[in-house]
């Protein structure tokens, strides 16, 4: 366990220090809303309401994959993934305080995200704001699960640019369709039930638990 805080404080005061992954993703976001703003035809306010949970994870989800492929970065151009590995400790822990931090900072870009998108496309968010959170807390816990594991996977590959987003997106297709189903109906104004979170929660468990179990692996290849 204190391997797992020691890594999650680590990270986040290196990333306070440099602000290479959040400026990075939030950039990324930031562009990703302004072509989706000038390439939007003109529509009803309602039917653009209706339509935003999609573009907003599609979003989050590409900007997500720009912060994942940063997860071991520092550790690759230091060279200290050996020393990584050789941390006291089951090395789930490892995993957990890496996906830690990754968590803050996704949650961060998509806070910032979620401002600017209300504003270029006029979009209420404050609407279901509690559903919402929820849904992103949830999505999210699956993302940078299964994101960390095989950001440590595709780390040492000479394509890992490349690897990682042919990795992640296919195993995130469940998340986000759970995720865009939830924010639909929390813009709505409709309570965000347990069946709607239920799918959410379970995928995020089972990308939490083998992450946790098969990072022993991981760091020996």
């Amino acid at each position: 366990m204190n391997v797992a805080l020691t890594l999650l404080w680590k990270d986040l005061v290196s990333e306070w220090r440099s602000r290479d992954r959040v400026v990075a993703m939030t950039v990324f976001s930031f562009l990703i809303v302004i072509v989706f703003q000038f390439a939007w035809p003109d529509m009803e306010q309602a039917e653009i309401t209706r339509l935003a949970p999609g573009l907003l994870w599609v979003t989050y989800v590409f900007a997500a994959v720009i912060g994942l492929g940063r997860t071991f970065a520092t550790e690759l151009e230091n060279e200290a993934m050996t020393a990584l590995a050789l941390a006291p400790g089951t090395r789930g822990w490892i995993f957990l305080g890496k996906a830690g931090a990754t968590f803050v900072l996704i949650g961060l870009v998509q806070i910032l995200t979620a401002l600017v998108f209300a504003l270029f496309f006029r979009v209420d968010l404050s609407v279901g704001l509690a559903g919402n959170l929820a849904v992103v807390a949830c999505a999210n816990v699956a993302i940078c699960s299964v994101g960390t594991l095989l950001s440590a996977m595709s780390v040492r590959s000479r394509f890992r640019e490349v690897l990682l987003p042919v990795l992640l997106i296919p195993t995130l297709i469940p998340v986000l369709a759970a995720a865009v189903r939830g924010a639909t109906t929390s813009l709505a104004g409709e309570a965000v039930g347990l069946d709607l979170l239920q799918p959410l929660i379970v995928i995020g468990g089972i990308y939490l638990v083998l992450s946790f179990l098969l990072f022993d692996y991981v760091l020996d290849e």
